[in-house]
C-alpha cells in the first residue's frame, strides 16, 4: 500500500489507527498527496486550453486564407451585386460580366403589372438555373413595342421594390441592368437571344418586340425556341410555356439540339443564343404546372420570389400619406384597419360579349358591396379586426359611378396632383401599395392588378380576400 492510500485508510478507519505520532505523519502525507493531485489536474487543464487556442488560431488562419483567395464567401458577400460583376457600369455589358458567372435576362413589354409578373418569372428562372437575373427598367404602357414617348421615363426596379431585401429573403443574387451597363454612355451591343413568343402563339411570326432593347442599346438576333416549350400545344390560344422547358435551354445538351437558324438583327448580324447571358424575348406567359397559376397558392414564382418583392420604404411612406388623406386623418394619427377595393373597367370593356351591354357586363355596385361585407365579417369573426373604412381604387372615369362609391361611405384616392408632383408612374404605384396595405381586399376577377394585390394581402397581411366575377348580368351571384 502506498503512503497516500495508507494515510487515507488510517484516517477513515479508526480501528486501524496507530500511535499519535504515526497519525500525524499520515495526515502530513495525505495533505502532500492532495496538493500533488491538484497540481497535476491544473497542468492538464492548462495544457488542454493551450491546445484549444492553437486550434482556433490555425482555423482562423485557414479561413482567412480561404476568404482572401476568394474560395469562401459569406451569404451577404454572395448576394452583393459587386460579387456578380467586374465593377461599376461599363459602356458595353460584356466588359462587366464575370467569366465565372452566368446570367439570365428578358425584356419588358409595357403594362406595369404584367411586367412585374414577368420580372418575377425571370428571377425564378434565374433561381432554378443558378444564374444571376438581370432586370431591365419597367416600361410605361405608352412605350409598348417601338412607340417612344419622350415625356415618359422608364422606371428602375429599385424605385419600386426593395432589392436588397429581395436578395436576402429569396437568397439569390439579382442585378439591375443599370448596374451592368452605364445608362449615360452605352455603346451598341450585339446579342443572341431566344424567342419564346414565336413558339407559343400563331398570329405573329416575329419575336416579341420591346423598347427595353432600344433603351439598353442592344441589337438582338433571335432564335425561335423549339415547339415543345409550349405548355399546351393542342390549345391554340394558350400562350404559356413552362419554367423547366425554358430552363433546359440554359444547359448544353438541350441548347445544342434546339438551335435553329437565327434571324439577323437590325444591322444584319446573326448570332446563336448567348450562353453566358441567357436571354428571352418575353416571360409573362410562363408557369410551372398550369396557365395563370400566379393566382394559386402553390405558384412557385410567387412563393419563392413574388412574396419577397416588398415596396421601398420611400414608396410605403408616401402611400401612407395618401391613405391618411383619404381617411381624413392628420399626419400624427394612427391609421386604423381598412379594406381595399380594386375595380377594373377601362379596357375590360373590350372583353364584354357583343350581346351584353356594358352596364350588364361589369359587376354592379351591389355585388361589390356584398363582397366587402363578406371580407369585413371574416376580419371581425376570424381575426378579431374591426375594419370600418373602405378605400376604392379604380380606372373608372365616370363620376356617376364614383358617386355610388361615395354614397356607401367609401373613400377614393385623390390623385389630382400626383402626376404633377411625382410623375406619370406614381398614381398606379401608390394605388398598388394602398391595395396591398388593407387588412382585407376585394378585387376584380381576371385583372392582374387585382391578382397581385390579393396575393400581397394574403401573404403580407394574412387577410381575407374576394374577387368579384363579371362578364354578364348575375356573374357574381352566389
Amino acid at each position: 500500500m502506498d503512503n497516500e492510500s495508507e494515510a487515507q485508510s488510517q484516517l477513515l478507519n479508526p480501528h486501524l489507527q496507530k500511535s499519535p505520532g504515526e497519525n500525524k505523519l499520515a495526515r502530513t502525507n495525505l495533505v502532500r498527496a492532495l496538493k500533488r493531485r491538484r497540481f497535476i489536474c491544473l497542468a492538464q487543464i492548462l495544457g488542454a486550453a493551450c491546445i484549444c487556442v492553437a486550434l482556433v488560431l490555425l482555423a482562423g488562419t485557414y479561413l482567412a486564407r480561404r476568404r482572401k483567395s476568394g474560395a469562401l464567401f459569406s451569404n451577404s458577400d454572395r448576394l452583393d451585386s459587386m460579387t456578380s460583376l467586374k465593377g461599376p457600369p461599363t459602356n458595353s455589358f460584356r466588359d462587366n460580366l464575370r467569366s465565372d458567372t452566368k446570367y439570365v435576362t428578358a425584356w419588358g413589354s409595357g403594362g406595369w403589372t404584367n411586367d412585374v409578373i414577368g420580372a418575377m418569372n425571370l428571377i425564378y428562372l434565374g433561381l432554378i438555373t443558378e444564374r444571376v437575373a438581370l432586370l431591365p427598367d419597367f416600361l410605361p404602357s405608352r412605350l409598348m413595342l417601338t412607340t417612344v414617348g419622350t415625356e415618359f421615363a422608364t422606371l428602375p426596379f429599385t424605385e419600386v421594390f426593395d432589392l436588397p431585401y429581395l436578395r436576402k429573403t429569396a437568397n439569390i443574387p439579382i442585378l439591375e441592368w443599370r448596374e451592368v451597363k452605364a445608362p449615360e454612355r452605352m455603346s451598341l451591343d450585339d446579342l443572341g437571344c431566344w424567342s419564346v413568343w414565336q413558339s407559343v402563339q400563331y398570329e405573329d411570326a416575329d419575336p416579341r418586340q420591346s423598347y427595353s432593347t432600344w433603351d439598353l442599346q442592344l441589337d438582338v438576333s433571335y432564335t425561335k425556341t423549339p415547339e415543345w416549350i409550349k405548355m399546351r400545344p393542342e390549345i391554340k390560344n394558350d400562350r404559356f410555356s413552362s419554367f423547366w422547358a425554358l430552363a433546359t435551354l440554359a444547359y448544353p445538351s438541350a441548347r445544342e439540339s434546339s438551335i435553329s437558324p437565327p434571324l439577323p438583327n437590325k444591322h444584319n448580324v446573326t448570332l446563336p443564343p448567348d450562353d453566358q447571358l441567357l436571354c428571352f424575348d418575353f416571360l409573362y406567359y410562363v408557369a410551372a404546372y398550369k396557365p395563370h397559376e400566379i393566382e394559386l397558392d402553390y405558384s412557385p414564382a410567387w412563393r419563392f420570389v413574388g412574396q419577397h418583392m416588398r415596396w421601398t420604404k420611400t414608396l410605403s411612406v408616401l402611400a401612407e400619406d395618401y391613405v391618411r388623406r383619404s381617411l381624413g386623418l392628420h399626419s400624427y394619427e394612427k391609421i386604423p384597419p381598412f379594406i381595399t377595393v380594386h375595380v377594373r373597367h377601362g379596357d375590360f370593356r373590350d372583353w364584354c360579349e357583343d350581346d351584353v351591354l356594358p352596364e350588364n357586363c361589369f359587376a354592379p355596385m351591389g355585388a361589390i358591396q356584398r363582397r366587402v361585407t363578406e371580407v369585413r365579417d371574416e376580419l371581425s369573426q376570424v381575426h378579431g379586426i374591426e375594419a370600418k373604412s373602405v378605400i376604392v381604387t379604380s380606372d373608372e372615369t365616370n363620376e356617376n359611378w364614383w358617386h355610388l362609391v361615395e354614397a356607401l361611405g367609401w373613400r377614393r384616392v385623390d390623385h389630382s396632383s400626383t402626376i404633377e408632383r411625382y410623375g406619370e408612374w406614381y398614381p398606379i404605384l401608390i394605388d398598388a401599395v394602398i391595395q396591398s396595405s388593407g387588412s382585407g381586399f376585394v378585387g376584380t376577377a381576371r385583372s392582374t392588378v387585382s391578382i397581385l394585390a390579393r396575393r400581397r394581402v394574403e401573404s403580407w397581411q394574412n387577410g381575407p380576400t374576394r374577387m368579384v366575377r363579371w362578364g354578364r348580368l348575375g356573374s357574381d351571384d352566389h
